[in-house]
Order: structure tokens, then C-alpha cells, then sequence
């Protein structure tokens, strides 16, 4: 593939949903280029804003916390494993309303308690924070919703 070719190929791509340049890279790679095709291809992209990576974070975040109901701690190593830079991800934060991530917790552990047929007490509790940890919610803000 030509390096014209591959750099409308990927103008399309990063047209159709924000990407990061660690998606952008990857997706390059599949088109068998050089390390220094990809570089210059990956500075184009940069220059014409179709790779902007706190665009992408502030994306990511907004659609991970309000479709798929995550936690701030799964949010992040998401956007870490994509290296996504600290600034970025702070910035993609900015996204989520304190009060609204609270209602969100509130709102999926009431939804797992609902599905819950635990008669002890102490282990429903359990089964519920175990669950809101692992969609990402902060251990202290699950643990003062479950026990207030």
C-alpha cells in the first residue's frame, strides 16, 4: 500500500469515531508500512486534528461512564493501556459530573441488589461491593453508599 493510500485509508477510519494514536498505530501496522511511514502518516493526521488525543480522552470517558455505567479506576487503565498521557486523562474527567457519578453508583448497586437472593446480611454487602469495585468505582465511595 502507498503512503497516499494509507493515509486516506486511515483519514476514514479516525472519521468514523475518535481514535488514539496507540488504535491509529496498530491499524497502521496491519497496512504492512515502514515505522517511518507510519510516523509521518501519524504527524499528518496530528496536524489536520483527525488525532487529537484529549478530544479522544474527554470521548472515552464520557461513553465508558454513561453507556457502559464505569467507574473512574476502569476508566483510567483503559486510557493508561491506550497511553493516553496523565493530562489527558485528567482533562477527559472533567466530563463526569460528581453528583451524577454518584447517582450512577447508587443506581447499579441498586439494580445488583435487585438480583441479589443473599439472605445474610454481611455477605450481601459484600457481593455488592465486589461488584461496583470491579466495574471501577473507588473502594471508600462503595463502601460509605453501602454502609449510610
Amino acid at each position: 500500500m502507498t503512503h497516499n493510500e494509507a493515509l486516506e485509508k486511515i483519514k476514514k477510519y479516525c472519521a468514523y469515531q475518535e481514535r488514539c494514536q496507540t488504535e491509529v498505530r496498530t491499524k497502521l501496522l496491519e497496512f504492512k508500512l515502514t515505522v517511518e511511514n507510519i510516523e509521518n502518516i501519524i504527524c499528518c493526521l496530528i496536524e489536520e486534528n483527525f488525532i487529537n488525543e484529549e478530544r479522544f480522552s474527554r470521548s472515552f470517558v464520557r461513553g465508558k461512564f454513561r453507556q457502559k455505567k464505569w467507574g473512574r479506576i476502569k476508566i483510567r487503565q483503559s486510557l493508561q493501556y491506550k497511553n493516553i498521557s496523565e493530562y489527558c486523562i485528567r482533562k477527559g474527567f472533567e466530563e463526569i459530573d460528581e453528583e451524577e457519578y454518584l447517582k450512577t453508583l447508587e443506581s447499579i448497586l441498586k439494580k445488583k441488589e435487585g438480583l441479589l437472593n443473599e439472605e445474610n446480611e454481611f455477605i450481601r454487602q459484600q457481593k455488592l461491593a465486589k461488584y461496583a469495585i470491579s466495574r471501577g468505582f473507588e473502594n471508600n465511595l462503595v463502601w460509605n453508599h453501602l454502609t449510610t
